[in-house]
């Protein structure tokens, strides 16, 4: 059983956002590709996604001294094993496919808290006597953004997402940009078009 999880990063539905509209094509694509894999749709913004806080620091910090897990506050434990759900969560699939769009210059939040949520030493890096060496193996990456300018993958979000990748471990990271509507709006609609046309075209080998 191949597992696939889509993690979508923004509150609107594919009617208004192109990163969502893309993403669409993309699985509609893949599910009849690949009818027996079983996909897991996400959205960060219809679940609770922790954000390292105090609790959380100060939680993991009882932890490593050796004090019982019960002995933490309710909600330090609620907290903790929310984090850990999507550690683990992560660590099953074997492909995930990542959408977001880029909101001023950067990631949205949410997609952030959930990369602090896989990225996780022990887990999904270690360190050792040479430096930090990602652990995660065998899964492929697809992160599909859109971008009202054009950055060609500059931009700081895009390479910010395929860097903690790369640094996690993964070797078979994929991109895929919609981009240009808001500085070329009179070919906005051609140009989300076409990068559909790619994501159905991808969805047959990824």
């Amino acid at each position: 059983m191949v597992n696939v999880l889509i993690v979508r990063a923004h509150p609107l539905n594919q009617e208004v956002s192109r990163s969502m509209k893309v993403t669409d094509a993309f699985l509609n694509a893949y599910k009849e590709m690949h009818p027996d894999h079983k996909i897991e749709d996400m959205n960060l913004y219809h679940v609770n996604v922790p954000e390292i806080d105090r609790d959380l620091l100060n939680a993991w910090n009882d932890l490593n001294q050796g004090k019982p897990f019960d002995s933490l506050s309710d909600s330090q434990q609620q907290k903790v094993n929310l984090f850990n759900s999507f550690t683990e969560k992560f660590l099953q699939q074997d492909k995930i496919i990542i959408a977001n769009p880029l909101w001023n210059l950067s990631i949205p939040t949410r997609l952030k808290a959930w990369i602090d949520c896989i990225t996780v030493a022990g887990k999904t890096f270690k360190y050792t006597e040479t430096g930090s060496v990602g652990i995660v193996k065998g899964k492929k990456v697809l992160h599909i953004q859109a971008n009202g300018g054009v950055y060609n993958g500059s931009d700081p979000a895009s390479q910010y997402v395929k860097t903690i990748f790369t640094f996690l471990g993964v070797t078979d990271f994929h991109q895929l940009f919609v981009e240009g509507m808001d500085h070329n709006p009179e070919k906005a609609d051609e140009i989300v078009e076409k990068a559909v046309e790619k994501a159905q075209q991808l969805a047959k080998t990824f």
